[in-house]
C-alpha cells in the first residue's frame, strides 16, 4: 500500500475526489500506520504485563506449595519421632511388668533390648527423615529466593512496559498534535 502511494506521489497525479496532489494522502497514511504501530505496541505492553502477573501467580503459587511440601514433611518427622517416643515408653513398661520373675525379667529383658533396638532404628529413621525434611525447607526456601528474583525480573519487565506504553502514548501525542 505505501508503495502504491508513493508511486503516485512521484508522479504528482491528482485525486479524483478533491483534485488535491496526492502527496497530502501520503502523510496522513503515514501518520495513521505510526498510530496504529503506536497502538499495536501499547496492546503488546498490556499483553506483556498480564504475562508478568500472571508469572508472579504462578511464582506465589509455587512457593505456598514448597512451604506446604516443607511443613509436611516437618509435621511427619515429628510425627514419627512422638511415635518412637512412646516406643520408647512402652519397652520401660514393658521391663518394669517383666521384674516378676528372674526368667520374665532375663526374657522382658531380651524383649525390650531387642524393641529397644528397633526403636532406636527407627528413631534414627526419624532423624533421618526429619533432616530430608529440614532439606527441603531449605531447598524451598532457596526456590523462594529464586522466585523472588524471578518477580523483581517480572516487575522490572512491568516498568519497562509501562515506559514503553508512556513512550507509545507520547508518540501518538505527537502524532496528534504536531
Amino acid at each position: 500500500m505505501r508503495d502504491k502511494i508513493r508511486v503516485l506521489v512521484k508522479t504528482r497525479k491528482l485525486s479524483v475526489k478533491t483534485h488535491k496532489p496526492l502527496h497530502v494522502f501520503t502523510k496522513n497514511v503515514k501518520a495513521k500506520n505510526d498510530n496504529n504501530n503506536a497502538i499495536y505496541g501499547i496492546f503488546k505492553a498490556i499483553n506483556d504485563i498480564n504475562n508478568a502477573i500472571n508469572g508472579i501467580f504462578k511464582a506465589i503459587h509455587s512457593i505456598f506449595n514448597g512451604l506446604k511440601n516443607g511443613i509436611n514433611g516437618l509435621n511427619n518427622g515429628i510425627n514419627g519421632l512422638k511415635n518412637a517416643i512412646h516406643s520408647i515408653v512402652n519397652v520401660i513398661y514393658s521391663l518394669k511388668n517383666s521384674i516378676n520373675g528372674i526368667f520374665n525379667v532375663i526374657c522382658g529383658l531380651n524383649n525390650a533390648i531387642n524393641g529397644l533396638k528397633n526403636d532406636m532404628n527407627g528413631l534414627r529413621n526419624t532423624i533421618n527423615g526429619i533432616n530430608n525434611s529440614i532439606d527441603g525447607i531449605n531447598n524451598a526456601i532457596y526456590g523462594i529466593n529464586n522466585t523472588i528474583y524471578g518477580i523483581n525480573n517480572a516487575i522490572w519487565g512491568i516498568e519497562n512496559s509501562i515506559c514503553g506504553i508512556k513512550n507509545a502514548i507520547y508518540g501518538i501525542n505527537s502524532h496528534l498534535f504536531y
